[in-house]
């Protein structure tokens, strides 16, 4: 059964909340992508939309927009969320993960894109 610790940002009050959820809630995530829209009252939240940001994997390592489905994979990469460079131009192997939700996935970041006067 899958268990997401969901991790929610509100960029306009510049805070964000932790929240876990398991079960039927944490199933309804798995499948989504980074960039989806998902309703809050999926995992509990009203009156908000969610957009899926990113998230890792339980051994650390990051999801990635460019890089598809839900498997951990080696790419090339020069820049970006999984990487950082050491000096000017450098390209490095480094693993990442997919841009799917899996159940492998422990960490979900996400942000509020639409919300009216409650909020989370």
């Amino acid at each position: 059964m899958a268990k997401f610790k969901l991790v929610i940002s509100d960029p306009k009050a510049g805070t964000s909340k932790s929240i876990t959820i398991e079960g039927t809630q944490a199933q309804n995530l798995v499948g989504q992508k980074i960039g989806d829209i998902i309703d809050g009252s999926i995992i509990g939240i009203k009156d908000v939309s969610l957009v899926v940001t990113g998230g890792s994997d339980r051994d650390g390592f990051s999801m990635r927009s460019d890089v598809h489905g839900g498997t951990k994979i080696p790419v090339l990469l020069t820049g970006g969320v999984g990487f950082n460079s050491k000096r000017k131009g450098e390209r490095r192997r480094k693993s990442v993960r997919g841009n799917t939700i899996t159940e492998f996935i422990t960490q979900i970041n996400m942000k509020i894109s639409d919300k009216s006067e409650k909020s989370v």
